[in-house]
């Protein structure tokens, strides 16, 4: 199956498309991402050659460790992208896609590094660093 979507910053000035399937949804409760989103971050990825991106001259990457870098709209500051360096796929903030989405959650990660003001009951299974599936800055879950 051909599965496309689509998404934006809050400005519109950098837009992304995606061809095939994606993962599902990660939710990241390690201390980086809540710094840099005011909350955790929910995320899914897809292969690098399966995203294409507009509006890349005001895309500005930020490198929040050595292994992994943050994408985000100079304009209007949105978070959009989390690229590990070694790999060749990149997470993609949930909540950029267009409606219908059709993403779910799948897990949460770092969840011993969550913040002290609010509590996970959904059900989705937990994992205190990463887990199997997911590479990440510094560590992976074996």
């Amino acid at each position: 199956m051909d599965e496309k979507h689509s998404g934006a910053c809050l400005c519109r000035a950098v837009r992304f498309r995606t061809r095939g399937a994606l993962r599902g949804v990660v939710y990241c409760h390690c201390s980086q991402c809540r710094r840099q989103n005011g909350h955790f971050v929910a995320a899914t990825s897809a292969k690098d050659a399966d995203v294409d991106i507009e509006g890349a001259e005001v895309l500005s990457w930020y490198g929040a460790s050595d292994v992994a870098r943050r994408g985000f709209c100079r304009i209007c500051g949105s978070l959009l992208f989390w690229k590990h360096n070694e790999l060749d796929q990149i997470s993609i903030m949930a909540g950029a896609f267009d409606r219908p989405s059709g993403l779910a959650g799948e897990s949460h990660i770092f969840v011993g590094d969550k913040g002290d003001y609010y509590s996970i009951d959904d059900g989705l299974p937990q994992f205190e660093k990463s887990s199997p599936s997911v590479k990440v800055a510094g560590e992976v879950a074996e």
